[in-house]
């Protein structure tokens, strides 16, 4: 049993296709996914997406790339995150990659997820993009250890990784994890402890091998954990079990 615990399988790369991509995903033993908020304006498309189906489930929040959109408030976040079908806040954070310039508007909009998550009792979905020393320190100055959560589609430093669990975060791999040529995240994945890892499509993005370069789905979240199971030496079942445990633990779902 595989779960992926990041997709955006509500974007228009799979209109039409859901119930076949669910197919998919049960002849892949893929059974659940989170599909993961990216905008205010959009978010209603991904509650009635997990709302009609079991075994999805969302998020509620602002990606920190997207600029001159509705910008979220605490208030709006944890009203909307009362939804028994919304498990997380996210996805938010800091993405210092993508945008130049002055971007403390960035900063500010991830300060108002933690708050909300802390307020909501929800954890929180983190993306980090050439930021990771200012995303901790804003973790540690709002208190997202009072949260919990996740750091998503994981590509910074071992250094990186352990603060962020210090502060009871999981690390989640992509496929990212599966090229040969992502070395450095090869040491990372040998080395985050299985109580703390989840894994995650990132679904249109990252295909992992042997699919990289094509369109990504929840189906193909196994590759990403048998490649994490070859780096550690140990069977897929065992990454299968553990990420999938985590998954539930973490976003308070019942198996």
């Amino acid at each position: 049993m595989f779960v992926d615990s990041h997709c955006h399988i509500d974007f228009p790369d799979f209109a039409g296709e859901i119930d076949a991509l669910l197919g998919r995903m049960a002849e892949a033993h893929v059974t659940h996914a989170l599909c993961v908020s990216v905008t205010l304006e959009d978010w209603p498309r991904v509650l009635a997406l997990a709302a009609s189906h079991d075994r999805l489930f969302a998020t509620v929040g602002v990606h920190p790339d997207y600029e001159g959109i509705e910008e979220p408030t605490v208030e709006q976040l944890t009203a909307r995150a009362a939804d028994p079908r919304i498990v997380a806040i996210g996805e938010t954070g800091l993405d210092y990659y993508r945008l130049t310039g002055d971007l403390e508007w960035q900063r500010e909009r991830f300060r108002t997820h933690i708050r909300a998550a802390r307020a909501s009792g929800k954890p929180l979905v983190i993306h980090t993009r050439s930021a990771a020393e200012d995303t901790l320190r804003i973790m540690r100055e709002e208190g997202a250890d009072q949260a919990g959560g996740v750091m998503h589609c994981f590509t910074e430093t071992q250094a990186v990784a352990d603060a962020a669990i210090e502060m009871g975060f999981y690390i989640s791999f992509s496929g990212i994890v599966s090229f040969r040529n992502a070395r450095a995240l090869h040491e990372v994945a040998r080395h985050v402890p299985l109580e703390r890892m989840l894994i995650e499509t990132d679904s249109p993005y990252l295909a992992p091998v042997p699919h990289r370069g094509r369109r990504n789905e929840p189906s193909y979240v196994p590759h990403v954990a048998a490649a994490i199971a070859q780096l550690r030496g140990e069977p897929v079942e065992t990454i299968a079990h553990a990420t999938s445990y985590n998954f539930f633990n973490l976003f308070g779902i019942s198996a």
